[in-house]
């Protein structure tokens, strides 16, 4: 998904903004509704059974809705406590992802300077900050890519020579036909290059 961050001389139909001869649009990486919700469900969850596990061993019911006094320490009461500890860990993970914004950033093609400005963010370290520069001049085509099935995939690429295809949208959560065809057509207009893959 994109949205605009900024609006001055004109809109297009998607909300990218098209201010004179750039076009900037901002990318969802990972701090979506979904991953909110899967982090604070994996949390309560992995809490429950950690306290579940902590009751059994001290025979002190720590929960609100069961009492697990009643259960063995070993083997149940450790099983529950190992899975909480593992779950917390997992929602760890999952809410450092959020914080980080991992793979969120924005594409940016600027007509006046001839350059297209590819940034998203990665994972803590030396390639924390992904960008990827080069010439409008440079771009071949708007490539849009379809799969269907249990694992759809339906994403822009954008074919630069003598590079590899680069992903234009987010990971995840696919894209609907009207909104990536929109996002092709759109962008293909803008850069003057052919649409391909529709």
């Amino acid at each position: 998904m994109t949205t605009s961050t900024t609006i001055n001389k004109g809109e297009s139909p998607n909300g990218d903004s098209l201010v004179s001869n750039v076009l900037h649009q901002e990318v969802l990486g990972s701090r979506r509704f979904s991953n909110y919700w899967w982090a604070t469900i994996v949390s309560l969850g992995a809490t429950g059974f950690l306290l579940a596990g902590i009751s059994s061993y001290l025979k002190i019911n720590l929960l609100l809705v069961s009492d697990p006094t009643q259960l063995v320490f070993v083997p149940q009461g450790l099983v529950m406590g190992l899975y909480g500890i593992a779950g917390l860990l997992l929602a760890l993970y999952l809410w450092l992802v959020i914080l980080w914004d991992v793979g969120g950033g924005y594409n940016e093609f600027n007509q006046e300077t001839g350059t297209v400005k590819i940034f998203r963010w990665g994972f803590p370290g030396k390639n924390r900050r992904i960008e990827i520069d080069c010439s409008t001049q440079d771009v071949q085509s708007v490539r849009v890519k379809i799969k269907e099935g249990i694992n759809p995939l339906r994403s822009l690429y954008l074919r630069v020579k003598g590079r590899r295809d680069i992903p234009l949208t987010r990971i995840g959560q696919p894209l609907s036909l009207k909104e990536l065809e929109t996002q092709g057509a759109e962008l293909a207009r803008f850069l003057k290059v052919p649409l391909e893959g529709l």
